[in-house]
């Protein structure tokens, strides 16, 4: 028994989100169907309930719901990611793999052509991470590998760069592309090809509710994993999922579409929606949705991240009652971690002048668009917005070396400081 298994001893029936810590990634499900399915065209009579994959750290027995022959070359096979602890929207999709062994010879008559059979079955990864470019490798070469990869119904395609898998490709990461090759290539016979389809019957819906349409991936959801085993949400992961818009919109300025002081942050979907609505840039441009990063909660870690990537200037936009944390120091601006928003306020309405009096009714006052009201009918709103303004620039050049062009706005979209 595996570690993951120890762990994680239970009744597939009796599942639940808040009794399992674990989980298996839609990778591990794609490759355990994919082994399904070809281990039932080699033996026909026998019944593959469960499997064993090989992860890059160690094995898994995967459940198998359903696996069937098609023709003596052909089988499918399908799984379920079931839950686990986690608001995860993957959880209880069918993924389903449809496996054919072709004859090398057929490649060639057959509309599988060079440009078709290694889209998605040759992305490795050398020491550095990095993905190595195959499109000059010969043909035959490529064959060698014995297994190829393609995306089905319900699995995204990519359509902008910056991601780790080329424009046009399916989204079936590198690491499950990696462990289905390697599951599958020592049952492939010679002189055979397995071709390999993962769909996913409610992907395009499912989709919508994660951060693909975001990130360019249309159509479905991503074939995800880089363990083999999905834990509940982490920082880590979260902050990963954060940073692949980053690198999108740093792509489009390699290609010249936008310059490096054109990116816009933003903390969430609000935010967002208000900048494509009303959000000009230089020249009167509007900004585009390619161009808008969100950060969540981690603005001082996307910072520093965008400075790492050489982006020295960045437009920050978003709700008062997120940003103006920053003018604090505080670049986590989660709830339970830090709030001030009412002592930062109050701080820079009595450096700006205000009576003791509205200093203490701002303190008083339980939401911003609150104390934002008390500074208006005191006609003070702009001196105030703009001294806090200030400091979050000076906060975010202090935390990341970062010029930061500060909007605030309320939740109709309306700016509320001058341009600083």
């Amino acid at each position: 028994m595996n570690n993951y298994e120890k762990e994680n001893q239970f009744d597939k029936n009796n599942y639940t989100h808040s009794n399992v810590d674990y989980g298996l990634t839609t990778g591990s499900i794609a490759t355990a169907t994919s082994l399904a399915a070809i281990k039932k065209i080699i033996n026909s009579n026998e019944e593959f309930n469960i499997v064993k994959i090989i992860t890059p750290f160690e094995e898994l027995d995967v459940d198998i719901e359903k696996c069937e022959l098609i023709n003596e070359n052909k089988a499918e096979a399908l799984g379920v990611k079931y839950p686990y602890n986690d608001p995860d929207v993957t959880v209880n999709l069918k993924i389903i793999s449809s496996v054919e062994l072709i004859d090398k010879k057929e490649i060639y008559k057959r509309n599988i052509y060079k440009s078709d059979i290694y889209k998605r079955d040759v992305y490795k990864r050398d020491t550095d991470k990095k993905i190595m470019d195959t499109n000059n490798l010969d043909i035959d070469e490529k064959i060698e590998n014995k297994v190829i990869v393609e995306g089905g119904f319900g699995v995204g395609i990519i359509t902008k760069p910056g991601l780790q898998i080329p424009v046009g490709e399916s989204a079936i990461n590198p690491v499950p592309l990696d462990m289905i090759q390697k599951n599958l290539a020592g049952l492939v016979p010679d002189g055979k090809i397995a071709k390999v389809i993962i769909s996913v019957p409610e992907g395009e819906k499912i989709a919508k509710k994660t951060m693909n349409p975001k990130l360019g991936i249309i159509g479905g959801i991503s074939i995800l994993g880089t363990t083999g085993i999905a834990r509940a949400m982490s920082t880590k992961a979260y902050k990963d999922s954060l940073l692949c818009q980053l690198d999108m919109a740093i792509a489009l300025i390699d290609e010249g579409k936008y310059k490096k002081d054109e990116i816009v942050f933003v903390p969430g979907n609000i935010g967002e929606k208000l900048a494509l609505r009303d959000l000009n840039l230089k020249d009167n441009k509007k900004v585009n949705k390619d161009q808008i990063v969100q950060t969540g909660n981690y603005i001082g870690f996307m910072l520093e991240e965008a400075k790492k990537r050489e982006i020295d200037k960045i437009t920050l936009f978003g709700h008062i009652g997120k940003l103006v944390k920053v003018a604090g120091g505080i670049f986590n601006t989660k709830h339970s971690i830090a709030d001030g928003r009412r002592e930062i306020i109050a701080t820079h309405a009595g450096l700006c002048g205000v009576d003791t009096g509205t200093i203490k009714a701002i303190f008083d006052s339980k939401t911003t668009e609150e104390m934002i009201d008390i500074l208006k009918n005191k006609k003070i709103d702009k001196k105030v917005l703009n001294s806090i303004s200030l400091a979050i620039k000076e906060k975010c050049l202090e935390r990341a070396d970062m010029d930061v062009n500060v909007i605030l706005v309320d939740m109709e979209g309306n700016q509320l400081n001058s341009k600083i």
